[in-house]
């Protein structure tokens, strides 16, 4: 019977440094959830950087409040620290057309090891431009981390309805 190893008692833990980029709404909570499982598993410090964009034609007026984007590093770095995680966080202000490079920049700055990013569903014609997980995995040798994207549910599914119906039924054993 062959001999079996475990390569991460080994070498050690794969990750020791995450830089979790953070977008608001669904797609961060999401993001957020999954690095506080993948530090645990590694014992690993976290990152986590929110850039909002300057709005076009805005005249330096960024598309959020910074009240807004430091709220969305700050109920972050609550559910990491819950979690016995150690984390720290920055809020980062660029053009859209260079979030790309501020997210593989601040990687390098804090020597992440692997960059975690929320994941959206593809809206349509999503496929004609870049995506930003595309952008900046040409612009760092970095593993990206993409976490999965937030379930949508369709409530006027007939399905959905009836449901809890279901669920209510007495179980059989």
């Amino acid at each position: 019977m062959p001999a079996t190893h475990n390569l991460s008692s080994e070498v050690g833990p794969m990750f020791q440094r995450i830089l979790l980029s953070l977008d608001a709404g669904d797609a961060g909570d999401v993001a957020t959830s999954f690095t506080v499982a993948l530090a645990r598993r590694c014992n690993a410090a976290v990152h986590v950087v929110h850039v909002h964009e300057y709005a076009l034609g805005g005249r330096g007026l960024t598309s959020e409040s910074p009240a807004h984007a430091a709220g969305i590093v700050a109920d972050a770095l609550r559910e990491l620290h819950a979690a016995g995680v150690d984390a720290s966080g920055i809020t980062y202000r660029t053009t859209s057309f260079d979030v790309a490079a501020a997210i593989s920049d601040l990687a390098e700055q804090c020597r992440a090891d692997v960059i975690v990013l929320g994941s959206r569903r593809r809206r349509f014609a999503s496929f004609l431009r870049r995506s930003t997980r595309e952008r900046i995995s040409r612009l760092t040798p970095l593993p990206i981390v993409t976490a999965p994207a937030p379930l949508r549910v369709d409530v006027h599914d007939p399905t959905l309805r009836a449901a809890p119906l279901l669920l209510d039924q007495p179980v059989r054993s």
